[in-house]
């Protein structure tokens, strides 16, 4: 702006001074008021169903049970699905949140029967016991992955699924093959029971998850772990994006996809004795990954990803 006096152009000095003068002879008349501008209140993050929690041993080490559930709060989960290791600790957060806490009954006691709990002649016994009781809600997280597992027809294996049919309850389960086959084997011959599938397969691409999806309609799909630092094997995402496959795939089965945490870190070593877990200091960190690329979806179909599916499968409508 460029004011003349007496022919003279104005500095930028002039200028300066001039609306300087003009600030303060306002501030000396009647009736003028300066409001001060509003705050801009930060828009809180969408409420969240978690369906992929662990609450293990070592993870108390680092977060404590009151602090696991601060950081649920502070990062609107509403629901948190939590297996324990050993299976008692899930009932340790529900006591603190019962209105958010959802444990299921995990079915290892120490590290290492995650890849021989099949063995256990007497894990359907305790698992019965457990059901019973009425604190658990569900049956998981159990891993079947090649090399370990062994087929499906095992007593112990299909006993537990028939288990969770008999108690109308879910079942989480880990499954890590090159195909679906394994999977869709187990889910259309126990086609009572309700499987949610962890990690999406954990290593497979959208068109086996499609395929596994088409073939049981008692399939649900949960996407933890499948980020940037975990699950390396396939990428779901590009650029905090899903990529244009699982884009697609999601949004034909937007009612059964759901998403989780995970909350184990460091992830290469499984179940250490000599190393805490800091799962849980990660927290927001992978549900901000899930939230990323939720945004890019249609409000109504992410919404029920984030939230809506979760409610229904575990009967909190």
């Amino acid at each position: 702006m460029t004011i003349t006096h007496s022919n003279r152009q104005s500095s930028p000095l002039d200028d300066t001074m001039i609306f300087r003068n003009l600030f303060f002879f306002c501030l000396g008349l009647p009736g003028i008021v300066f409001w001060p501008l509003p705050a801009v209140a930060e828009t809180p993050a969408a409420p969240l169903a978690d369906v992929h929690l662990h609450w293990k041993w070592n993870q108390k080490e680092i977060t404590s049970p009151r602090q696991a559930i601060d950081l649920l709060r502070e990062n609107r989960v509403t629901l948190a699905v939590v297996t324990g290791t050993p299976p008692e600790l899930a009932l340790e957060l529900q006591a603190l949140a019962p209105d958010t806490v959802i444990p299921i009954y995990g079915i290892y006691r120490i590290p290492e029967e995650w890849s021989r709990w099949h063995q256990d002649p007497q894990l359907l016994e305790r698992t019965r016991e457990a059901l019973q009781s009425g604190r658990y809600q569900g049956i998981g997280e159990i891993h079947l992955i090649g090399g370990f597992i062994s087929d499906w027809r095992n007593p112990v294996i299909s006993g537990l699924f028939e288990l969770a049919a008999e108690f109308d309850l879910p079942v989480l389960v880990h499954t890590e093959f090159s195909r679906a086959d394994y999977l869709i084997g187990f889910c259309q011959a126990h086609a009572e029971t309700r499987f949610l599938w962890a990690h999406a397969g954990s290593i497979l691409p959208p068109a086996e998850v499609r395929r596994a999806l088409e073939s049981c309609p008692n399939l649900w799909v949960e996407l933890s772990a499948r980020d940037p630092w975990r699950h390396l094997a396939r990428r779901i995402d590009e650029d905090g994006k899903l990529k244009p496959g699982w884009r697609t795939l999601v949004m034909d089965y937007a009612e059964r996809f759901m998403v989780g945490s995970d909350t184990v870190w460091p992830v290469e070593q499984l179940n250490p004795w000599d190393e805490p877990d800091s799962g849980w200091q990660e927290l927001h960190r992978f549900l901000a990954f899930h939230r990323g690329w939720m945004a890019d979806l249609p409000t109504d179909i992410a919404r029920k990803i984030r939230l809506d599916n979760a409610r229904v499968f575990f009967g909190r409508q």
